[in-house]
């Protein structure tokens, strides 16, 4: 049976160009791999490089435009305080890439249990707008009436560890559509 599949794309060289594109594709977009032409982000980017942790790689998945900035914050020790204003131990303001992965270096101050928000300022003005997107390590779901109310996802939804390397995490963006807050169905990327 190998034989004959050999025999066939032997004589189709497209074939086997097309079957090494769509590995080499997938590999490119497996979860936590970063494509080698990608830079890391961030002012502390050097912490992810050779696994020189603790730190967290944030691999932001999904954005809906190519546009404005990304906010990122880890937080971490006391979990019911995870995402209340100002509780944050570090935060990143970046400009969104026009192409390619979107990956993020965080360090953490020691080995433990974090969580991570990341909020798209899509245009770039640095207030929270209803197009702007947002998520959370664990990527939970959150409802309109959750954004509204500001009720925050269980931490047992949202929590990690991170070890004395660097962590790999994907953050999935969500958007407002329609009545719901959730990712888009055609992401950039």
């Amino acid at each position: 049976m190998s034989r004959q599949i050999m025999q066939l794309s032997s004589g189709l060289p497209f074939f086997k160009g097309a079957v090494a594109v769509s590995v080499a594709a997938l590999l490119a977009f497996a979860p936590g791999t970063i494509q080698a032409n990608a830079a890391v982000l961030g002012p502390q980017a050097d912490k992810c490089a050779d696994d020189h942790g603790p730190a967290v790689l944030v691999e932001i998945a999904g954005l809906k435009k190519r546009s404005g900035s990304l906010r990122i914050q880890s937080y971490g020790g006391d979990p019911s305080r995870f995402f209340e204003k100002g509780a944050w131990l570090e935060r990143i303001d970046v400009p969104v890439p026009a192409a390619g992965s979107v990956s993020v270096c965080v360090p953490v101050p020691k080995p433990g249990t974090y969580a991570i928000s990341v909020r798209h300022d899509m245009n770039g003005n640095g207030k929270s707008d209803m197009s702007d997107g947002g998520g959370m390590s664990g990527n939970p779901e959150i409802s309109l009436f959750d954004l509204m109310f500001k009720k925050k996802p269980p931490a047992r939804e949202v929590v990690f560890t991170v070890g004395d390397h660097v962590r790999t995490i994907t953050v999935t963006m969500n958007y407002v559509q329609g009545g719901a807050f959730r990712p888009i169905k055609q992401a950039s990327r």
